[in-house]
């Protein structure tokens, strides 16, 4: 793996993003923001399963007015998701809002720019110039590449910030296409101290959503390029978080509640132990510690994995063997598995 890339870190909320800090993991609400009751329920939702970082769509003055009571009611700092009005991110900020989210495709007019910029250095709020494919201004060379012409919006919305003298600057460029938002990122990345958020955008139902996203995101944080990273994913967000986690995790980046390692089954397990393996994953969601569980099915690797592991089990025909950091602790019954090794995790 690369090393990480060296960014500016700058506070949102309580939250440090970019130098040197642990990658931030964050969703985005998907109720009605003016619905404060619902919206304030999700984000409570998010943060028991481990958001850090939690943006709201703001599309009317109303949504903008909403923020206030919203804070009121959850700890996560939040970011006000901004296009096409300006006005919107100037009323977010008077609400509270730790953190704004500008469209460089919709909103670039200099004057307006000017106008967020001040309002958000007064209240040491930083803006995250986010870009998307999908909604780019016009390039100067008709010519370009989708991910140069990224990297161009994105390099214009700075310099015109840095005019003001706003430097609490954030930056995303994301695509569908899971080969142009990398070629974007490590374009940026040479180009800015600035962090950046990653992530693959419209990535789809988790299905598909998680293995595009995990492709593109993983590969980014392998070559040391990413401060905060979101899967944008067809679901409740806390999969995205769930999933964010995981790539994490699989990248030895951080640690947050269990790695479950299961065998794949096959025709000489005796035991269902793709059933057995969906309990207990559901089971360790209620598990936020870091700890690595094992659900093995046959003799073959089964005691090996199992003993690789802080609990791991290795099952047998109508039993298993039960062990803890190597050592065997017992044979157990079929009908006690789940409730056995979940005894164990807790204990540990």
């Amino acid at each position: 793996m690369n090393p990480r890339r060296i960014s500016k870190p700058i506070q949102i909320g309580r939250v440090t993003v970019g130098g040197g800090a642990p990658i931030v993991v964050q969703s985005m609400t998907k109720t009605d923001t003016r619905d404060v009751k619902s919206t304030i329920g999700q984000i409570r939702e998010l943060e028991d399963c481990g958001c850090e970082l939690v943006r709201m769509a703001v599309p009317d003055m109303e949504a903008a007015q909403a923020i206030s009571a919203i804070k009121k009611g959850v700890s996560l700092p939040v970011i006000a998701d901004i296009h096409f009005d300006h006005r919107l991110a100037l009323k977010a900020l008077k609400a509270g809002c730790d953190g704004l989210r500008l469209n460089p495709g919709n909103i670039s007019q200099r004057e307006k720019v000017k106008a967020v910029a001040y309002a958000a250095r007064e209240r040491n709020v930083p803006i995250r110039i986010g870009v998307n494919a999908g909604s780019l201004p016009k390039p100067k060379n008709p010519k370009s590449g989708i991910a140069e012409r990224m990297v161009e919006a994105a390099m214009q919305q700075v310099r015109l910030l840095e005019s003001f003298d706003f430097d609490l600057i954030k930056v995303s460029l994301k695509a569908f296409d899971v080969p142009t938002t990398i070629e974007a990122y490590q374009s940026i990345a040479q180009k800015i101290p600035y962090p950046l958020h990653i992530g693959i955008t419209e990535a789809g139902p988790p299905h598909t959503g998680i293995i595009r996203s995990t492709v593109g995101i993983s590969t980014l944080l392998w070559l040391g390029i990413g401060d905060t990273i979101r899967v944008s994913l067809t679901a409740h967000p806390r999969e995205e978080v769930i999933a964010g986690y995981e790539i994490l995790k699989s990248l030895n980046l951080r640690q947050r509640g269990p790695v479950l390692v299961s065998c794949p089954s096959c025709g000489r397990a005796e035991v269902d132990i793709v059933e057995l393996a969906r309990e207990v994953e559901e089971e360790l969601l209620k598990i936020d510690k870091p700890i690595k569980v094992a659900v093995m099915g046959c003799v073959v690797n089964g005691p090996g994995e199992a003993k690789d592991a802080d609990i791991g089990i290795a099952c047998g025909k109508g039993r298993a063997i039960l062990f803890k950091k190597g050592k065997k602790l017992r044979t157990i019954e079929e009908k006690d598995f789940v409730v056995a090794l979940m005894r164990e995790v807790e204990r540990f």
